[in-house]
């Protein structure tokens, strides 16, 4: 989302909202996650997301290029992500198999809830991460079954006032779609792999027969490495299920357990025989073929996003009335928006007027649902429009000055009892209105599925860490599993000054920063220069030494309040993307092509040395050993995953990666207290060596099989911390 915070970074009107970029931030930040892991898995992404031709050149390698040229030309040929997700699996099924210990494990700080979140309204409102799918049990309303987009399923069972994690030992915790059996409501079904962002982490069709308290997975073959955005059961034959997913229409006959594509391309929507996809509306009779529908009026091309949904039975005629809500790219930046309804079952489809959408991230939140109070259109915002004659009146439910909650709409759903009660998830989590959107309650507490991309700690104590959330902000730590947000917008890195922990620092994306004095209670603004960059660049902090990186770097020696744009003769196309300060004087940077770098203060000025380059990847975390300052660590986060040592101040490097899985690493974390001991995080749990990386471990006992995104020591308390996407932040001691 883009916040009060975004318009002052970007120095545009506070009355106006700036253009976003390209496909949105959402976008940008997806290209950026997939170019760390694999550049081929950008293909997909593309194929998924249509949008114009500028895209953020960082993320695209000459081959990936080519292949965004194919597609455009229509000679793309579709590029498998089952291998990169048969390593995650992998790994997750294997440290799900490890015996826990009574002795040590990890427990979970939250947040539990972060109360002070954005809206685009007047309030702010409790938040806690993005919500990808909601379901609620037809013959037990209080019973609610939630999706977190990589935080698993949740379930609750008193209408969302309490919240326990159901799948943190499944093979993946990205889920797309969740339904349940509308004749039996013990048996619901899952897709892994969401499809708007984790699709590449899918590992199967997940069903529980006992209400969603456990679950096992079906069709792990035929689902691995594909996302889901919704699956449908047949209310008569409750055996047949349609699925939506990155990689097609698909169809069960057998209650899930078996599944035939019916029609090949990533596949948006299905509801009652009806599909969409990139060329249409399209209606399945059964057998093996698909009838295109024709819409009035719809462009031609492509759509960028098309949704579908039947209402309920009528009361004349019984029929469901269907709807279609589409946006089409057209060439522009903001997409054109169309929406359609076939009344009573009859061939005529009748197009319907709609209120201005913000339709620039369309291929990431985007839903039509229909309800006996009329029906529902999800973009950033949600519009309810309600019947009057063949004129639909139009009200914002999402954004509605002091009755706001969290923009980037996702899902929607009704209570069984009273289609007036409706449950919404979006990027801050889910929401609850008794009253068809005039006023919502937030469902948020207890949910932990908060996606932290990067913690800093306070070396006084262990009861307080500042971490940057995807679209939930910087947030706080302070002893409560209760996080205060202290900034809004996207979180990226942070920091805290060492020599004087109640100076800290807070980004939000690509170059920006901001100071607190007070551990962030209050900010101020620092204006260093605008340098190309990833989305989240690297931000390192001692005593009044403050770096950034990116294209260059931007070096401060006055806290941010003046700046220097200093070159290391990076490639084109090369960024910084891990470094580490060893003190005010010593900077060690990693760029995003596997190079390393020693910059120096010295005689007034900067000088820069070219270290060796332990690996061609991206480079994801540098570690430093507090007692050996030639010992230096790097992991690398693309689908390689491998760590290296050097112990000659980076003339030369040891590959340390064997024991570990082939996945990424995210970051690498020295014990000071006993150096040989040193931890990293993976794209699936933590692991520990106890010998300079000769061998490795598992060290994942009580963690979910999430992405364990960043870790710190705390060397006076005794604590290792880890912040995951999307399960919050955790503790164990050491």
């Amino acid at each position: 989302m883009r916040s009060r915070a975004d318009r002052r970074i970007d120095g545009k009107s506070k009355t106006k909202l700036p253009k976003r970029p390209v496909g949105g931030k959402a976008l940008q930040r997806l290209l950026l996650y997939v170019a760390k892991r694999d550049p081929s898995l950008i293909a997909g992404v593309l194929a998924l997301a249509p949008f114009p031709s500028a895209v953020p050149q960082w993320a695209l390698t000459a081959k990936t290029k080519a292949w965004i040229e194919r597609i455009r030309k229509g000679r793309w040929r579709k590029p498998s992500s089952a291998r990169y997700a048969a390593k995650i699996v992998d790994a997750a099924l294997t440290l799900a198999a490890v015996q826990p210990t009574a002795t040590v494990a990890w427990q979970s700080i939250g947040p539990s809830l972060i109360p002070n979140g954005q809206t685009y309204g007047t309030n702010k409102i409790p938040v806690i991460g993005r919500v990808s799918a909601i379901a609620v049990d037809p013959a037990d309303a209080m019973h609610l079954l939630c999706g977190g987009a990589d935080g698993g399923i949740w379930e609750s069972l008193d209408e969302g006032t309490t919240w326990a994690p159901r799948t943190d030992g499944m093979p993946s915790l990205a889920i797309g779609a969740i339904v349940f059996d509308p004749q039996n409501s013990q048996v619901v079904y899952a897709g892994s792999g969401e499809g708007n962002w984790y699709w590449f982490v899918g590992a199967g069709l997940y069903k529980s027969v006992d209400g969603g308290t456990t679950w096992t997975v079906l069709a792990a073959a035929t689902f691995l490495g594909i996302g889901f955005f919704r699956l449908y059961i047949d209310p008569i034959d409750t055996n047949v299920i349609h699925a939506a997913t990155t990689n097609g229409f698909y169809v069960s006959t057998d209650a899930g357990s078996t599944w035939s594509q019916k029609r090949a391309g990533p596949c948006w929507d299905v509801c009652g025989g009806y599909a969409t996809f990139k060329d249409g509306l399209f209606l399945y009779g059964g057998g093996s073929s698909l009838t295109p529908v024709t819409l009035p009026g719809a462009p031609t091309g492509n759509w960028t996003r098309l949704a579908v949904d039947l209402g309920p039975p009528t009361a004349d005629f019984g029929f469901r009335n269907p709807y279609v809500f589409g946006a089409s790219a057209s060439g522009a930046a903001y997409l054109w928006v169309y929406l359609w309804n076939r009344h009573h079952g009859g061939a005529r489809w009748v197009p319907i007027s709609l209120p201005a959408i913000n339709t620039s991230q369309a291929w990431y939140d985007w839903y039509v649902y229909a309800s006996r109070i009329g029906v529902f259109v999800g973009a950033i915002d949600t519009f309810r429009g309600v019947p009057s004659g063949s004129v639909y009146r139009w009200s914002n439910i999402t954004t509605q000055a002091a009755n706001s909650i969290h923009p980037d709409q996702h899902c929607l759903v009704c209570s069984p009892n009273d289609p007036n009660v409706l449950y919404a998830g979006n990027d801050g989590g889910i929401f609850r209105s008794p009253d068809g959107g005039k006023t919502w309650k937030s469902l948020n507490g207890g949910l932990g599925i908060t996606e932290i991309e990067y913690i800093a700690s306070d070396p006084n104590t262990s009861q307080w860490l500042l971490a940057g959330t995807q679209d939930n902000g910087t947030i706080r730590f302070s002893g409560s599993t209760t996080w205060d947000q202290v900034g809004d917008g996207d979180g990226g890195d942070c920091g805290v000054n060492p020599l004087n922990p109640n100076e800290v620092y807070h980004s939000h994306y690509s170059v920006s920063l901001e100071r607190s004095v007070d551990k962030g209670t209050s900010w101020t603004k620092l204006n260093p220069p605008n340098v190309q960059s990833l989305f989240y660049p690297p931000v390192e902090v001692f005593g009044a030494t403050v770096a950034i990186g990116a294209a260059s770097l931007l070096l401060s020696r006055t806290s941010g309040s003046s700046w220097v744009t200093y070159s290391i003769g990076l490639q084109a196309g090369e960024l910084a993307s891990g470094m580490r300060l060893q003190d005010a004087n010593t900077l060690y940077v990693g760029t995003n092509k596997g190079r390393m770098f020693k910059v120096i203060w010295n005689n007034n000025q900067w000088n820069t040395t070219a270290l060796a380059a332990p690996f061609s990847g991206w480079i994801s975390c540098v570690g430093l050993d507090p007692s050996q300052p030639q010992r230096l660590w790097v992991t690398f986060s693309d689908s390689s995953g491998k760590i290296f040592r050097s112990d000659t101040g980076g003339s030369a490097w040891t590959n340390c990666t064997s024991g570990l899985p082939s996945i990424p690493l995210n970051a690498v974390a020295v014990d000071p207290l006993n150096t040989q001991r040193v931890w990293v995080a993976a794209e699936v749990g933590v692991y520990e060596t106890t010998d300079l990386g000769a061998t490795w471990a598992a060290f994942s006992n009580g963690l979910p099989n999430a992405v364990a995104a960043d870790l710190i020591v705390h060397a006076k308390d005794r604590r290792l911390f880890c912040a995951t996407r999307s399960r919050g932040a955790w503790v164990i001691p050491i």
